[in-house]
């Protein structure tokens, strides 16, 4: 793992790519997207939010009494001893491969301030925050864009990759990976990052890679999405000690509020795994039947989705999206992740009533 001594001092935006024709494989330079866009930006105004891939009725009230008991303890500076502690106990991993984390984006800050890769590889469409912020700390990014079914392609990736991030289950397709094949990634010089943040949504987690004790890999996890914790900011990196430790350099001095560990451990505690276990279980059935229900309004979701969300296609989808914002229904515009494009949409997965009153939009807005 190669460590800069300092970031260049040239904007990242004027780097070149590259000449992906020169790796025979489906490697795209940074191409003008708003990677800075999410789907926070489309909700507001009292618009009914399919937009943000947070469950909903979040944070239950067990959780939030522990977080409100911890302001008593906002005096003292935050002590990140028990939830590093519970976080390796739930991966069955040494606490020396923990690092917690202000939310997953801040592991991908560090990541790209730590690492110094001689050629980044981006699988998209994914996620575009761990693109942004290479880009942002200076670094030559490539995108390995997928398609058809996206599913992982690793003829994709050029050989001589010496850092490749990738989404499991992949935001906003709901792509759930083979772990196995992702493990194949990693190879001697090479930093396999794969950003789990949407692993809980998937019963029993059989792909992810959070326990798994592969040389080059980091598995990135995030309380956001399950437990509602999007304003608190909780999430981890996995990896092995040394870039745990450099990437703990990196980052400023008590990055991890109190309230983020009281709920970081909470969250890794047995009871509270079986109920995103349920929720997640639940979930699945109702955003299975959210997707045949929307196939049958041409609306065509991504085969095999497993996150609580689908992404679909379907024709004039910018403007069926501003249609839907004005009946009150916020969705994801998909234009703004490489790979997809103006005929996409990312709609979230809430409970029946919920889902049930955009299929009647739906229905009114039928030609």
């Amino acid at each position: 793992m190669a460590m800069p001594t300092d970031a260049p001092d040239r904007n990242p935006a004027d780097q070149k790519t590259a000449d992906p024709s020169t790796a025979g494989r489906k490697v795209a330079d940074c191409g003008d997207v708003d990677l800075r866009h999410h789907g926070d930006s489309e909700v507001g105004g009292g618009l009914a939010d399919f937009a943000v891939n947070v469950r909903g009725g979040t944070p239950p009230a067990w959780l939030a009494e522990r977080i409100r008991r911890s302001v008593g303890d906002l005096a003292a500076y935050p002590d990140p001893g028990p939830a590093r502690r519970a976080v390796a106990r739930r991966h069955g991993r040494a606490v020396e491969d923990v690092l917690l984390t202000a939310g997953a984006a801040e592991a991908f800050v560090l990541l790209a301030r730590v690492l110094a890769p001689r050629r980044a590889v981006v699988v998209h469409p994914q996620f575009t925050e761990p693109e942004a912020a290479l880009r942002a700390a200076g670094r030559p990014v490539e995108r390995a864009v997928l398609d058809g079914d996206f599913k992982l392609d690793p003829g994709r990736i050029p050989p001589d990759a010496d850092l490749v991030m990738i989404g499991n289950p992949t935001n906003p397709t709901s792509v759930l990976h083979p772990a196995a094949e992702i493990a194949a990634l990693a190879r001697p010089g090479r930093t396999v990052v794969v950003d789990e943040a949407f692993m809980d949504c998937v019963p029993g987690e059989p792909e992810s890679l959070a326990a798994a004790a592969v040389p080059g890999l980091v598995v990135l996890r995030s309380l956001t999405k399950t437990w509602g914790l999007a304003g608190l900011r909780a999430g981890y990196v996995l990896a092995e000690p040394p870039l745990v430790a450099a990437l703990a350099q990196a980052q400023p001095l008590w990055a991890v509020s109190t309230p983020a560990l009281v709920a970081i451990e909470a969250c890794c505690e047995p009871p509270a795994l079986a109920e995103a276990d349920v929720w997640a279980r639940e979930m699945a059935a109702e955003r299975d039947r959210l997707a045949g229900e929307l196939a049958l309004r041409g609306l065509t979701a991504v085969p095999g989705a497993r996150a609580s969300f689908l992404c679909v296609h379907t024709p004039g989808a910018s403007e069926l999206r501003e249609r839907l914002r004005g009946r009150g229904f916020a969705v994801r515009r998909g234009d703004t992740f490489p790979g997809l494009g103006p005929d996409w949409l990312r709609i979230a997965v809430r409970d029946r009533a919920a889902d049930n009153a955009l299929l009647e939009v739906l229905d009114d807005l039928r030609p």
